[in-house]
This record gives structure tokens, C-alpha cells and sequence, in this order.
């Protein structure tokens, strides 16, 4: 009986999931109306995908990554309901596994985000292209906050150029991003031991 209805509500996330990814690719694109599919699509996604906006505001320049974290935590629920309808059951240390790997997916995609745009505004530097285009200006105000937090972390006080300033932080991003899923994975080892 736990399988059968782990199974409905694993299917009823997977349904819910792809909406919410449906919801944030129509918010990518303004003036985009779906007419009355796209009210009901808002009306059924927009509190679940604001809860994530509000309780984690995870903001860089004009984006909003809160919607990782709230297909994320979708993706653990329905990765619980799965092994549970097929095993049967489950131990704390699997679940508390899932949410760690969650996370960290959440966090290593917005790692891997802010190092390939260190490496295109690295490339760009190079190349001397224009620095004001508004690409490169929606690139600075993300990486900006960032960089300063790294370079004052390595540099302490002493003034470097922008062009090292990227690398060093294209460096640190790559080492934290390569780092923390190894220690990740170790920890959701361990997790997955525990007898509970």
C-alpha cells in the first residue's frame, strides 16, 4: 500500500516539477502570454516558486537563482516518494543524503554559473571588446559582488588589476566547485551508512 501511493505522489511531483521548470522558462521571456493556460500555469506555480524567492533570496544583479533551490527541493521530494516505492522503505541517513546532494547541486550549478562567466568576461578582457555593451555590464554587477569577496579573502588589502581579479576568482570558483562536491559525496556516503 506505501509503494502504490509513493508512486502517485512521486508521479504528482514529477507533473508539479516540469510545471514549475514551465513557469520559470515563460518568466524568461516578458510579454510572453499563454492566454488562460498561462493564469492557471501561474496560479498553480508562482506561490510554491515566491516561498523560495522570499525565504531565500538568492540574487545576483538582476537574476534569481531561488528557483534552483525550489526544483531542487522537488527533485529531493520525488527522489524520497521513488525509493520509497521501490523499496519499501527508507533510512534518515538516505534522506538526509538526498538533501545534502540537493544543495549542493543547487550551490555547484551557481558555482559553474559564476566561473563560465568569469571565464567569458576573462576572454573578453583579452580580447579588448567593449566594456560598456550591457552584457558585459549584467556579467560585472553578478561576478563583482563575488569577486571582491575572494580577492579581499587572497589579496587582503592590496589593490590588483580587474584582469586578475577574474582569474583569481575564476580559480577559487573551480577549486571550491571541484572541492565541495568531493567532500559532498563523501558526506552522502557516510550519510547513506548510518543504520537509521
Amino acid at each position: 500500500m506505501i509503494s502504490i501511493i509513493a508512486r502517485v505522489l512521486s508521479a504528482i511531483v514529477s507533473v508539479y516539477s516540469i510545471l514549475c521548470f514551465l513557469r520559470i522558462l515563460v518568466s524568461w521571456v516578458p510579454g510572453f502570454n499563454l492566454g488562460r493556460a498561462g493564469e492557471l500555469l501561474c496560479a498553480a506555480t508562482d506561490p510554491f516558486l515566491d516561498f523560495f524567492s522570499r525565504a531565500l533570496p538568492l540574487h545576483a544583479g538582476n537574476f534569481d537563482f531561488s528557483p534552483i533551490l525550489a526544483l531542487a527541493s522537488l527533485s529531493v521530494l520525488n527522489n524520497i516518494l521513488t525509493a520509497l516505492a521501490f523499496a519499501g522503505t527508507i533510512s534518515l541517513g538516505y534522506i538526509l543524503g538526498m538533501i545534502l546532494s540537493a544543495a549542493w547541486s543547487a550551490v555547484a550549478f551557481l558555482i559553474s554559473f559564476l566561473a563560465v562567466s568569469a571565464l567569458v568576461r576573462i576572454i573578453a578582457y583579452a580580447a579588448r571588446l567593449n566594456s560598456t555593451h550591457p552584457l558585459w555590464m549584467v556579467l560585472d554587477s553578478m561576478l563583482n559582488p563575488v569577486l571582491y569577496r575572494i580577492n579581499r579573502l587572497i589579496y587582503r588589502n592590496r589593490i590588483v588589476n580587474y584582469l586578475q581579479s577574474l582569474v583569481t576568482g575564476f580559480a577559487v570558483l573551480i577549486l571550491l566547485r571541484v572541492a565541495g562536491g568531493e567532500l559532498v559525496r563523501l558526506f552522502v556516503r557516510l550519510l547513506d551508512a548510518l543504520p537509521i
